[in-house]
């Protein structure tokens, strides 16, 4: 068995991966109940599945002689994209309260999400008079 022929199934599973990874987060974004378990499921297609995909393209283009690296620009800017974003989509979810609240935080301490300080009510007062005015 050849170096090709191995990349060739290389690509094969890697291509069935990330398919997989699309096939079931499309079936998690469509079935999942609320916006918060919704955001799981994209997330993963992003990384897992997407991460397979250009996986494939950078095995074949080494098979063909050809190689290239900017698969793994892509992936690095993925990488490092999806979790920021799911972490601000969830936070616009718990502002909104268009989710369950997360659980009391242990001890005497607040989630940094839902803090409200006094400073920040008293400006938020201040400017919708001005906008008022």
């Amino acid at each position: 068995m050849t170096g090709a022929e191995i990349g060739t199934y290389a690509v094969g599973v890697f291509l069935l991966v990330g398919a997989a990874f699309a096939l079931v987060g499309s079936f998690g974004l469509l079935k999942l109940n609320d916006s918060m378990t919704r955001l799981h499921a994209p997330t993963k297609v992003g990384t897992m599945g997407i991460g397979a995909l250009l996986l494939a393209s950078m095995t074949y283009s080494f098979i063909i002689g050809e190689g290239s690296f900017h698969e793994l620009l892509i992936m690095a800017f993925l990488f490092v994209t999806a979790p920021i974003s799911a972490n601000f989509l969830s936070k616009v979810n718990i502002h909104r309260r268009s989710c369950d609240a997360p659980p009391e935080a242990p001890g005497e301490q607040e989630w940094s999400t839902l803090v409200q300080r006094e400073e920040d009510m008293t400006n938020a007062a201040a400017a919708a008079q001005n906008t008022q005015s």
